[in-house]
């Protein structure tokens, strides 16, 4: 069964609309949803099954860890060790679009921490990704909804053609241009930017 399209406005969603979407979730199912920086696929950090299915969806080889979104700074520090110095960075950047590699804790899941157990941690500045995490009470997994070239899909149509089969829900926050978050290395206090993105870092390291 083809996967429902459920609008929500990306400026303020309506509770009721996020409620639905966050039942889809508890169900341990993949949905699709807007970010600050492109259409993610995601699902519930703590779904081992739904987890599974976004990397089957993506194809995606199992040495490339997903991104997690945190709600804000205070639950970032239960998935990531965090020094006073990364703290002081991300307060500056979050929420935006920055990917934030830091040292993960026990509570991050095998499958989305690297070998050297790192984790990308994301804070987007996006009303409906933000909304989802708050009420579902635990972050998302996410990775960016694109074709087996890599082509972004930039709306719903385009992701429900792609990906309607194994998803449950893709909701509709309106046409999203696909501009990737700048990946911000913050382990051993050592700030490295491994890829340039939508974010500019420059003068605020």
């Amino acid at each position: 069964m083809a996967a429902r399209i459920l609008p929500i406005d990306p400026v303020h969603p309506q509770p009721h609309r996020i409620h639905r979407a966050v039942a889809v979730l508890e169900a341990d199912s993949a949905i699709a949803f807007p970010t600050d920086s492109y259409y993610g696929l995601g699902c519930d950090l703590g779904s081992k099954k739904a987890i599974d299915r976004v990397y089957q969806l993506k194809s995606r080889d199992r040495q490339k860890p997903l991104s997690v979104i945190c709600a804000d700074l205070s639950e970032i520090a239960r998935y990531a060790k965090v020094s006073n110095f990364g703290y002081r960075v991300m307060r500056r950047l979050a929420p935006g679009p920055f990917t934030f590699v830091l040292e993960a804790t026990r509570e991050v899941p095998d499958a989305l921490a690297t070998r050297q157990r790192t984790v990308g941690i994301r804070v987007p500045n996006a009303p409906i990704a933000l909304a989802l995490v708050r009420q579902l009470g635990r972050p998302l997994v996410s990775t960016s909804a694109a074709n087996p070239a890599g082509e972004p899909l930039l709306g719903p149509q385009e992701i429900l053609d792609q990906f309607g089969h194994g998803l449950e829900l893709i909701i509709d926050g309106g046409y999203q241009i696909y501009e990737p978050s700048t990946v911000l290395s913050l382990v051993d206090d050592q700030p490295v930017i491994l890829r340039q993105g939508k974010g500019e870092v420059e003068g605020l390291l």
